[in-house]
Protein backbone atom coordinates (compact mmCIF):
# COMPACT_ATOMS: atom_id res chain seq x y z
CA UNK A 1 0.00 0.00 0.00
CA UNK A 2 2.80 2.35 0.91
CA UNK A 3 4.52 1.66 -2.38
CA UNK A 4 1.32 2.39 -4.27
CA UNK A 5 0.93 5.72 -2.50
CA UNK A 6 4.55 6.58 -3.24
CA UNK A 7 4.09 5.74 -6.91
CA UNK A 8 0.86 7.79 -7.00
CA UNK A 9 2.49 10.89 -5.50
CA UNK A 10 5.51 10.45 -7.75
CA UNK A 11 3.19 10.29 -10.76
CA UNK A 12 1.33 13.43 -9.66
CA UNK A 13 4.60 15.28 -9.06
CA UNK A 14 5.95 14.35 -12.46
CA UNK A 15 2.66 15.30 -14.12
CA UNK A 16 2.61 18.71 -12.47
CA UNK A 17 6.25 19.33 -13.32
CA UNK A 18 5.62 18.31 -16.92
CA UNK A 19 2.69 20.70 -17.17
CA UNK A 20 4.70 23.66 -15.95
CA UNK A 21 3.36 23.83 -12.40
CA UNK A 22 6.79 24.31 -10.84
CA UNK A 23 7.77 26.91 -13.43
CA UNK A 24 4.53 28.80 -12.81
CA UNK A 25 5.14 28.82 -9.08
CA UNK A 26 8.71 29.97 -9.57
CA UNK A 27 7.61 32.67 -11.99
CA UNK A 28 4.94 33.84 -9.56
CA UNK A 29 7.51 34.18 -6.79
CA UNK A 30 9.85 36.13 -9.07
CA UNK A 31 7.05 38.55 -9.94
CA UNK A 32 6.18 39.07 -6.26
CA UNK A 33 9.83 39.64 -5.33
CA UNK A 34 10.34 42.10 -8.19
CA UNK A 35 7.15 43.95 -7.26
CA UNK A 36 8.23 44.19 -3.62
CA UNK A 37 11.46 45.87 -4.72
CA UNK A 38 9.55 48.32 -6.94
CA UNK A 39 7.39 49.28 -3.96
CA UNK A 40 10.44 49.55 -1.73
CA UNK A 41 12.11 52.06 -4.04
CA UNK A 42 8.93 54.07 -4.59
CA UNK A 43 8.46 54.23 -0.83
CA UNK A 44 12.03 55.44 -0.41
CA UNK A 45 11.27 58.28 -2.82
CA UNK A 46 8.04 59.14 -1.03
CA UNK A 47 9.89 59.26 2.29
CA UNK A 48 12.28 61.89 0.90
CA UNK A 49 9.49 64.21 -0.26
CA UNK A 50 8.52 65.87 3.07
CA UNK A 51 12.11 66.93 3.82
CA UNK A 52 12.57 68.17 0.27
CA UNK A 53 9.37 70.23 0.43
CA UNK A 54 10.40 71.75 3.76
CA UNK A 55 13.82 72.79 2.45
CA UNK A 56 12.36 74.35 -0.70
CA UNK A 57 9.69 76.10 1.35
CA UNK A 58 12.41 77.74 3.41
CA UNK A 59 13.72 79.59 0.35
CA UNK A 60 10.67 79.72 -1.91
CA UNK A 61 7.57 79.70 0.28
CA UNK A 62 5.58 81.60 -2.34
CA UNK A 63 5.95 78.73 -4.86
CA UNK A 64 2.70 77.43 -3.43
CA UNK A 65 1.39 75.72 -6.56
CA UNK A 66 4.45 73.49 -6.93
CA UNK A 67 4.70 72.74 -3.21
CA UNK A 68 1.00 71.88 -3.05
CA UNK A 69 1.21 69.65 -6.13
CA UNK A 70 4.04 67.59 -4.62
CA UNK A 71 2.29 67.29 -1.28
CA UNK A 72 -0.98 66.23 -2.89
CA UNK A 73 0.81 63.75 -5.15
CA UNK A 74 2.37 62.10 -2.11
CA UNK A 75 -0.99 62.01 -0.32
CA UNK A 76 -2.56 60.39 -3.37
CA UNK A 77 0.07 57.66 -3.31
CA UNK A 78 -0.56 57.10 0.38
CA UNK A 79 -4.23 56.44 -0.33
CA UNK A 80 -3.42 53.50 -2.62
CA UNK A 81 -3.08 50.13 -0.92
CA UNK A 82 -0.10 48.73 -2.82
CA UNK A 83 -0.55 45.17 -1.60
CA UNK A 84 0.37 41.99 -3.54
CA UNK A 85 -3.32 41.73 -4.47
CA UNK A 86 -2.83 44.84 -6.60
CA UNK A 87 -1.09 42.60 -9.13
CA UNK A 88 -4.37 40.79 -9.75
CA UNK A 89 -6.36 43.96 -10.42
CA UNK A 90 -5.50 45.66 -13.71
CA UNK A 91 -7.57 48.75 -12.95
CA UNK A 92 -5.98 49.22 -9.53
CA UNK A 93 -2.55 48.67 -11.07
CA UNK A 94 -3.31 51.35 -13.67
CA UNK A 95 -4.30 53.79 -10.92
CA UNK A 96 -1.02 53.03 -9.15
CA UNK A 97 0.93 53.77 -12.35
CA UNK A 98 -0.95 57.03 -12.84
CA UNK A 99 -0.28 58.14 -9.27
CA UNK A 100 3.44 57.41 -9.62
CA UNK A 101 3.58 59.32 -12.91
CA UNK A 102 1.93 62.27 -11.17
CA UNK A 103 4.55 62.10 -8.41
CA UNK A 104 7.34 62.05 -10.98
CA UNK A 105 5.91 65.08 -12.76
CA UNK A 106 5.43 67.00 -9.51
CA UNK A 107 9.00 66.28 -8.40
CA UNK A 108 10.32 67.47 -11.76
CA UNK A 109 8.57 70.80 -11.28
CA UNK A 110 9.86 71.09 -7.73
CA UNK A 111 13.43 70.45 -8.82
CA UNK A 112 13.08 73.06 -11.55
CA UNK A 113 12.20 75.65 -8.91
CA UNK A 114 15.75 75.49 -7.59
CA UNK A 115 17.04 77.04 -10.83
CA UNK A 116 15.49 80.34 -9.76
CA UNK A 117 17.00 80.29 -6.27
CA UNK A 118 20.83 80.10 -6.15
CA UNK A 119 20.84 80.04 -2.35
CA UNK A 120 18.54 77.03 -2.40
CA UNK A 121 20.79 75.23 -4.87
CA UNK A 122 23.76 75.97 -2.61
CA UNK A 123 22.03 74.62 0.51
CA UNK A 124 23.83 71.48 1.64
CA UNK A 125 20.67 69.72 2.80
CA UNK A 126 18.94 70.42 -0.50
CA UNK A 127 21.90 69.15 -2.50
CA UNK A 128 22.02 65.98 -0.41
CA UNK A 129 18.30 65.40 -0.99
CA UNK A 130 18.79 65.97 -4.72
CA UNK A 131 21.51 63.32 -4.76
CA UNK A 132 19.33 60.88 -2.81
CA UNK A 133 16.39 61.39 -5.14
CA UNK A 134 18.57 61.00 -8.20
CA UNK A 135 19.95 57.73 -6.82
CA UNK A 136 16.46 56.56 -5.93
CA UNK A 137 15.17 57.30 -9.43
CA UNK A 138 17.97 55.13 -10.83
CA UNK A 139 17.06 52.32 -8.45
CA UNK A 140 13.39 52.68 -9.39
CA UNK A 141 14.30 52.28 -13.06
CA UNK A 142 16.30 49.12 -12.34
CA UNK A 143 13.58 47.63 -10.10
CA UNK A 144 10.88 48.48 -12.62
CA UNK A 145 12.80 46.85 -15.47
CA UNK A 146 13.27 43.68 -13.41
CA UNK A 147 9.57 43.61 -12.67
CA UNK A 148 8.73 44.05 -16.36
CA UNK A 149 10.99 41.12 -17.28
CA UNK A 150 9.60 38.90 -14.49
CA UNK A 151 6.02 39.60 -15.56
CA UNK A 152 6.81 38.98 -19.22
CA UNK A 153 8.34 35.58 -18.41
CA UNK A 154 5.45 34.65 -16.13
CA UNK A 155 2.77 35.74 -18.61
CA UNK A 156 4.40 33.66 -21.35
CA UNK A 157 4.09 30.60 -19.11
CA UNK A 158 0.46 31.36 -18.31
CA UNK A 159 -0.39 31.66 -22.02
CA UNK A 160 1.76 28.85 -23.43
CA UNK A 161 0.74 25.22 -23.90
CA UNK A 162 0.73 22.99 -21.87
CA UNK A 163 1.45 25.24 -18.88
CA UNK A 164 -1.65 27.29 -19.74
CA UNK A 165 -3.79 24.27 -18.81
CA UNK A 166 -2.12 24.10 -15.42
CA UNK A 167 -2.56 27.84 -14.98
CA UNK A 168 -6.28 27.55 -15.71
CA UNK A 169 -6.62 24.61 -13.33
CA UNK A 170 -5.07 26.63 -10.51
CA UNK A 171 -6.70 29.96 -11.47
CA UNK A 172 -3.34 31.55 -12.27
CA UNK A 173 -3.83 34.54 -14.56
CA UNK A 174 -1.56 36.95 -16.37
CA UNK A 175 -0.23 39.85 -14.33
CA UNK A 176 -0.53 43.52 -15.35
CA UNK A 177 2.62 45.25 -16.52
CA UNK A 178 3.71 48.83 -16.99
CA UNK A 179 2.21 50.21 -20.19
CA UNK A 180 4.39 51.71 -22.90
CA UNK A 181 2.88 55.17 -22.39
CA UNK A 182 3.36 55.03 -18.65
CA UNK A 183 6.86 53.61 -18.98
CA UNK A 184 7.88 56.60 -21.07
CA UNK A 185 6.52 58.98 -18.45
CA UNK A 186 8.06 57.15 -15.48
CA UNK A 187 11.40 56.88 -17.26
CA UNK A 188 11.81 60.67 -17.03
CA UNK A 189 13.57 61.27 -13.71
CA UNK A 190 13.21 64.59 -11.92
CA UNK A 191 15.73 67.12 -13.18
CA UNK A 192 18.77 67.20 -10.94
CA UNK A 193 21.24 69.95 -11.78
CA UNK A 194 24.08 70.65 -9.36
CA UNK A 195 25.72 73.35 -11.46
CA UNK A 196 25.33 76.98 -10.48
CA UNK A 197 23.55 79.15 -13.05
CA UNK A 198 26.07 80.96 -15.22
CA UNK A 199 26.19 84.71 -15.41
CA UNK A 200 23.56 85.23 -12.72
CA UNK A 201 24.22 88.22 -10.51
CA UNK A 202 20.74 88.97 -9.21
CA UNK A 203 20.34 88.64 -5.47
CA UNK A 204 18.38 85.49 -4.48
CA UNK A 205 15.26 85.56 -2.40
CA UNK A 206 16.02 85.41 1.30
CA UNK A 207 15.46 82.27 3.29
CA UNK A 208 12.28 82.35 5.34
CA UNK A 209 12.50 82.03 9.06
Amino acid sequence: MRNLLLIFFLFISMSLAGCGYNQLQSGDEHVKAAWAEVLNQYQRRADLVPNLVNVVKGYAAHEKDVLTEVTEARARLGSIQATPELLNDKQAFARFQEAQAHMTSALSRLMAVSERYPQLKADGVFRDLQAQIEGTENRIAVARNRYIKAVQDYNVLVRSFPSNLTAMAFSMKTRPNFTVENEKELAKPPKVDFSAPSGQSAAPAGKAN
